[in-house]
C-alpha cells in the first residue's frame, strides 16, 4: 500500500498544546462496526463500553528525563535525546552506552566529545540511524544521569517547552517502569477515581510494557508500506499477564487494548512465543521490530482505545490494520469535523476490530519479532 492513503488534512489549531484539566473529561469518539455516525462522548463514561469481565491491558511504562543539554569542549551545543539505556558499568573496562538522538548545528563526527551531565561522552558509532555514546566515568549508569540532570521530552507538535504540570500529566497514573522517551497517551485519560469504578463494575486489568522510542513521532518516508523499517522498542509481556488473558479469552471476554503500544507488545509476544501454536498466548521478553499494517491477521486483541496519530505514522496504519482504512479515515474526518483535539494531549476513541482479512502482512525487522 502507498503510504499517501494515510495523510489527512488537519488545521494546527486542533493539535492540543495541553492537557484539559481533568484527566477524564477528555473526549471519546466511539467508532461503530459499519457506516453509521460516531459518537462522541466523555471519556469517564467509557464504562457505558465495557462489560464485566472485559480486560483492559495498560502499559506501564514511564516517561524519563531523555532530553539533555550538551556542549562541544569547543562550546558549541548539542542536544542528546536518549533513544534508549544500552548497559554497561561506566569505568574504563566497561564504558556506559546509550542509543541517543543528536542534534547540532554542525555534523557530528565519529569520536567527538561531549560534555554533558557532569560527565564526558563520545560518540562511538552509529546504529540505525542514530547514535551511540558512551562514557568511562559514571558512577551510577545512563538512566541516573538523564533523571538527574534530563528535562521531559515534550513531542515535537507541542510547542512550548515543557512546565511543571507536564511531569505529572505526561505521565500515566500507573507508570511505573523506566525507560520510555514517549507516553502511551490513550492511557493519560485514566485517573484513578475511573480505574476504581471500572474495577468496582468487574472490568479487571493487565499490564505489560513497551519503551516508546522517539521513532514513534517519525513518519514514514518510503512510499511503500512494505519498504518502510520499523524502529525497535523493548517488550516485556509477563507469565502473569498471558494468564489472564488466555483466561478471559477462554471465558469469551474481550481484551481491550489501551494503545497502539500495548497493541504491538501482545501481538509480537503472540508471534515469538509458543502461543500461535498452542492457541494461547506465552510470555516474552526482548526487542520487537514488528510493522502492522492492513492485512495483518491479529491473534489477541479485541477492541481498542487510542489518541489520534500524526499522518503517515507507523501507529495510524496500525490502527487502520485493526478497524479497517476506510472505517478509520472516515472516523478521522469526523473527528476533525467535530473538532476533537489530536495528538497526545488530545481526544480518544474507541473501536472494535475489524473483521480478519485474509492472509498475513506484516514487517518485522530481526528474526522473527
Amino acid at each position: 500500500m502507498h503510504i499517501g492513503l494515510f495523510d489527512y488534512p488537519l488545521p494546527r489549531s486542533l493539535i492540543a498544546q495541553f492537557p484539559v484539566p481533568e484527566r477524564t473529561a477528555s473526549r471519546l469518539l466511539v467508532v461503530p462496526p459499519h457506516d453509521a455516525a460516531p459518537a462522541v462522548i466523555r471519556f469517564g463514561d467509557i464504562g457505558r463500553l465495557l462489560r464485566p469481565g472485559d480486560l483492559l491491558v495498560v502499559n506501564d511504562t514511564r516517561v524519563v528525563a531523555a532530553r539533555l543539554a550538551a556542549r562541544k569542549p569547543t562550546g558549541g551545543r548539542v542536544e542528546i535525546m536518549l533513544e534508549r539505556a544500552l548497559g554497561g558499568a561506566g569505568s574504563a573496562e566497561e564504558p556506559a552506552r546509550a542509543l541517543v538522538h543528536l542534534r547540532s548545528n554542525k555534523p557530528i563526527r565519529h569520536r567527538q566529545k561531549l560534555l554533558a551531565g557532569g560527565a564526558e561522552w563520545v560518540v562511538a558509532g552509529r546504529r540505525d540511524g542514530l547514535f551511540v555514546i558512551e562514557c568511562r566515568d559514571l558512577d551510577n549508569g545512563v538512566m541516573p544521569l538523564f533523571q538527574a540532570h534530563g528535562a521531559l521530552p515534550l513531542p515535537p507538535y507541542i510547542e512550548r517547552a515543557a512546565g511543571a504540570d507536564d511531569a505529572a500529566r505526561y505521565q500515566t497514573v500507573y507508570a511505573r517502569t523506566d525507560g520510555a522517551v514517549a507516553a502511551p497517551t490513550a492511557g493519560l485519560h485514566f485517573d484513578r477515581a475511573l480505574i476504581k469504578r471500572l474495577t468496582q463494575a468487574g472490568v479487571q486489568w493487565a499490564t505489560v510494557t513497551l519503551h516508546i522510542g522517539a521513532g514513534t513521532f517519525q513518519p514514514v518516508r518510503a512510499e511503500s508500506l512494505a519498504a518502510h523499517r520499523m524502529h525497535e522498542e523493548w517488550v516485556e509481556v509477563s507469565h502473569k499477564a498471558c494468564e489472564q488473558i488466555n483466561r478471559v479469552k477462554s471465558r469469551g471476554g474481550r481484551v481491550i487494548a489501551v494503545g497502539t503500544t500495548v497493541v504491538r507488545a501482545l501481538e509480537s509476544a503472540a508471534r515469538a512465543g509458543s502461543g500461535p501454536a498452542s492457541g494461547a498466548l506465552a510470555a516474552f521478553s526482548g526487542d520487537t521490530g514488528l510493522f502492522i499494517r492492513p492485512g495483518y491477521r491479529f491473534r489477541v486483541v479485541d477492541a481498542l482505545i487510542t489518541n489520534f496519530h500524526l499522518p503517515k505514522s507507523t501507529l495510524l496504519v496500525l490502527v487502520c490494520a485493526f478497524a479497517g482504512h476506510a472505517r478509520i479515515m472516515r472516523a478521522y474526518r469526523d473527528a476533525v469535523a467535530r473538532r476533537l483535539r489530536f495528538y497526545s494531549y488530545g481526544d480518544a476513541m474507541f473501536v472494535q476490530r475489524e473483521a480478519d482479512a485474509p492472509g498475513m502482512n506484516a514487517d518485522v525487522n530481526g528474526s522473527g519479532r
